[in-house]
């Protein structure tokens, strides 16, 4: 299983290296990062930049399109079997990652939602 993990962002200057060294510190995930840079106006660029030779696909876009674009736009980035969408501020923490993942050991599995609201059952499984 390799999980593409789809980082959109928007002004998160104070945030997004420490998600994405979060993210990159995970051992038990094959895994690539596609952070698409949705129209920034603060250092989140600069700092993404400094990135490069971390095996990260950036996408950088000088226009805000929403989330919903900055995801679209990272779609034909992707080269795993499983999608991960990440938001950048630290509201979801990848360490879940491991949870959300072993349902797919299951072959009727086809989608697994995650819910930081639920506080007894905080995965659904979902066959199709």
């Amino acid at each position: 299983m390799k999980v593409s993990i789809i980082i959109p962002v928007y002004n998160e200057e104070k945030t997004i290296l420490k998600i994405i060294n979060k993210i990159l510190k995970l051992k038990h995930i094959n895994k690539e990062l596609i952070v698409v840079n949705d129209g920034s106006t603060d250092n989140t660029k600069k700092l993404l930049n400094t990135l490069s030779g971390k095996r990260i696909k950036i996408i950088n876009y000088n226009k805000n399109l929403g989330k919903g674009g900055a995801i679209r736009s990272a779609q034909k980035h992707i080269t795993g079997t499983h999608v991960i969408i990440q938001d950048a501020d630290l509201e979801y923490d990848p360490s879940d990652y491991k949870n959300l993942l072993n349902p797919f050991k299951k072959p009727n599995i086809s989608v697994v939602y995650g819910s930081r609201v639920l506080k007894k059952k905080k995965y659904k499984l979902k066959s199709f």
